[in-house]
C-alpha cells in the first residue's frame, strides 16, 4: 500500500520512460516532423502542434488524409533512423550516475519508441542499457494503457506493488498508475495529475530512487514537490 515503508530486504525495481525522462529528444523529434512536413509540403509549425497531441498514424490521418499512411509512416522512420545516426543527443543530469548505479536486472526501459533507435541513442549519449527493453514493437496497446509496463515487470520477474515508475509525460503516467505501480514524476515545472511524487528533474530524484531501491525508503502519499 502506498504511504507504507518498503519491507527490508524486498526487492525493488524501477521502471524508466525514455525522451523525455532519461533523454532529452524535444528538439530532435521537432526536427524529424520539420523534415517529414517539409518532404509532403506541409507547414512545419502547424504539423508538429498536431504531433504533439497525436501518435503518428492520427497526425497523418489530420495533416494529409489523402496520403496513403502506410508510406507516410515509412518516412518518418527513415527520417527518425537518420537523425539517431547523426543527430545530437543529451541525456538529462543525473542519468548516468543513475542507471550505472542500479544493477542491470533492477531496471527497465519502457518506451513508445523502437529498441533500435534507443539503443542508438543510448550509445551515443554513453548511457547503459538493460537486460529489458519494452517498446512500441513489444505491445499491441501503447501507455496510457498498463500493458507495457506490465509487460516490463513481467520480463524482470518483478510483481507490480514492487515496481516504480519513473515518467514525464500524463499518457505514461496514467500508465504505470494502471498497471498498479508507484509513480514518480521528473522534469516537468508542476506535478503531472496522479503522481505520486513530483521532482523538477530528474537529478534532483536520484537518490530517492536509490534508496526506494535499496528498500530502505519509504513509498510516500501525494505528491511531494522537490528540486
Amino acid at each position: 500500500m502506498i504511504g507504507e515503508p518498503v519491507p527490508p530486504g524486498a526487492k525493488k525495481y524501477v521502471l524508466f520512460d525514455v525522451d523525455g525522462t532519461l533523454i532529452d529528444a524535444v528538439d530532435n523529434q521537432r526536427q524529424v516532423w520539420r523534415a517529414w512536413a517539409e518532404r509532403y509540403g506541409l507547414d512545419p509549425d502547424d504539423v508538429y502542434q498536431v504531433a504533439l497531441r497525436t501518435r503518428p498514424m492520427e497526425t497523418f490521418a489530420q495533416v494529409i488524409p489523402d496520403r496513403d499512411p502506410r508510406e507516410c509512416l515509412a518516412a518518418l522512420h527513415d527520417l527518425e533512423d537518420e537523425d539517431v545516426r547523426s543527430g545530437i543527443y543529451t541525456a538529462f543530469d543525473g542519468a548516468a550516475e543513475l542507471l550505472n548505479a542500479l544493477p542491470s536486472t533492477a531496471w527497465a526501459l519502457v518506451t513508445s519508441n523502437y529498441e533500435h533507435r534507443v539503443r542508438g541513442r543510448f550509445a551515443r549519449t554513453g548511457l547503459p542499457v538493460p537486460d529489458v527493453i519494452v517498446d512500441a514493437a513489444s505491445v499491441e496497446e501503447g501507455k496510457p494503457s498498463p500493458v507495457p509496463y506490465l509487460l516490463a515487470a513481467k520480463r524482470l520477474g518483478a510483481e507490480p506493488e514492487d515496481c516504480l515508475v519513473i515518467e514525464d509525460a500524463p499518457s505514461g503516467v496514467q500508465s504505470g498508475l494502471r498497471a498498479g505501480m508507484t509513480v514518480w514524476g521528473v522534469n516537468t515545472p508542476v506535478a503531472v495529475d496522479g503522481v505520486h511524487r513530483h521532482f523538477g528533474s530528474l537529478r534532483a530524484a536520484v537518490l530517492d530512487i536509490l534508496a526506494f531501491t535499496s528498500g530502505t525508503h519509504p513509498r510516500p502519499e501525494g505528491s511531494a514537490p522537490v528540486g
